[in-house]
């Protein structure tokens, strides 16, 4: 088995941090989210991955390299311009071969990983195995709906008005029958050629497309406050350390990794927290579901449930909370303008100043 990951796209929600960076690379825990990807597929047993990359190739290829690192064998694509799933697959032909495949978005965290999944499906040998789950806005995935029985019985990209709350987890198993359904289907309205499409034409031709309904934890993390989400749930198992140095003027509360390098003076750490390697907390205030990235600078400030990414400092601002800071970020308060009135009056005005 195989598996292709796509980690093309250009990050559009995660805008303005993926204007300089790779949306599969932003972290989670100071991790880059294709990272926790990579490794669910080398836990699953899966050694050949196929990487599809688009106007981000050199930084993906610099963070992952040739997949020794994760114990993969990785094989780069180029894809031109993001036109949908299904053209991911297509082009990929040549590299997957006859071979059974598992399909994974780059920017999805699944926690837990996908091994059952992968297992169930070599156990059964479906020609589609679907991951799905139940969502609050099932119009922004791929939609599922099922018969009484438990089968699938259609599949829609984004409908306006669902038929179910049942959406499409990003990670796929396909059988090489996959292939003839994405040369037959046309490109959407949005001009993609649709996984969902593919799917549905699988269906319609009495292939085999099996679903497994999930309970536990995932996001597709394409914008701001799913990544603040999963970035909080993956520090709730956080196991808490103090590999650096903290002072005895400081506490520690909760659930609180202090990495090698970092150093804490004077502040107030409420975990979950992640304090990242070479970074300094001084005369602050660090939340839950906050991770800091390494040589980071915190500096008479407060802020919790957030992201900051490498070298950022903050000093001197109250108080900072749900956000994602990039890298080498300055955040720092605004110089005083001294206040005072000027005034040209005609005879006989009236005015009133706020004071």
């Amino acid at each position: 088995m195989k598996a292709l990951v796509l980690a093309g796209g250009s990050g559009t929600r995660l805008r303005p941090i993926t204007h300089t960076s790779a949306k599969q690379l932003v972290p989670i825990a100071n991790k880059p989210v294709l990272y926790y990807g990579l490794e669910a597929i080398a836990d699953a047993g899966i050694k050949d991955v196929g990487v599809i990359v688009g106007e981000t190739a050199a930084e993906i290829e610099r963070a992952v390299g040739d997949g020794s690192a994760f114990g993969l064998n990785v094989t780069y694509i180029a894809q031109s311009q993001p036109l949908g799933l299904a053209h991911a697959v297509l082009i990929a032909r040549e590299f997957l071969g006859d071979d059974d495949f598992l399909l994974y978005l780059g920017d999805n965290f699944i926690l837990g990983g996908i091994t059952s999944l992968v297992d169930e499906f070599r156990a059964n040998r479906p020609d589609v195995q679907l991951m799905l789950t139940r969502v609050a806005n099932p119009s922004a995935y791929g939609v599922a709906t099922l018969t009484a029985a438990g089968r699938v019985a259609a599949l829609e990209e984004k409908p306006e008005r669902p038929r179910s709350d049942l959406a499409v987890v990003g990670a796929y198993l396909f059988t090489r029958a996959v292939h003839e359904a994405v040369r037959a289907i046309a490109p959407s309205e949005r001009g993609e050629l649709e996984i969902t499409d593919a799917l549905q034409w699988m269906l319609d031709h009495d292939r085999d497309v099996r679903p497994t309904v999930i309970t536990g934890y995932w996001k597709d993390t394409g914008n701001v406050a799913d990544m603040l989400e999963a970035n909080r749930r993956v520090l709730e198992v956080l196991e808490p350390a103090v590999d650096g140095t903290v002072s005895t003027d400081s506490e520690l509360i909760g659930r609180v990794r202090v990495c090698a390098g970092a150093e804490v003076r004077g502040s107030r750490i409420v975990g979950p927290a992640l304090i990242g390697a070479g970074s300094v907390v001084v005369d602050s205030y660090v939340g839950p579901s906050t991770s800091i990235a390494e040589n980071c600078r915190i500096t008479d400030s407060e802020i919790e449930f957030s992201i900051v990414l490498d070298h950022a400092s903050i000093t001197g601002v109250r108080r900072i909370d749900a956000s994602l800071i990039g890298c080498h970020v300055e955040v720092a308060p605004a110089p005083r303008v001294p206040m005072s009135h000027r005034f040209v009056l005609g005879d006989h005005s009236k005015i009133r100043i706020s004071s």
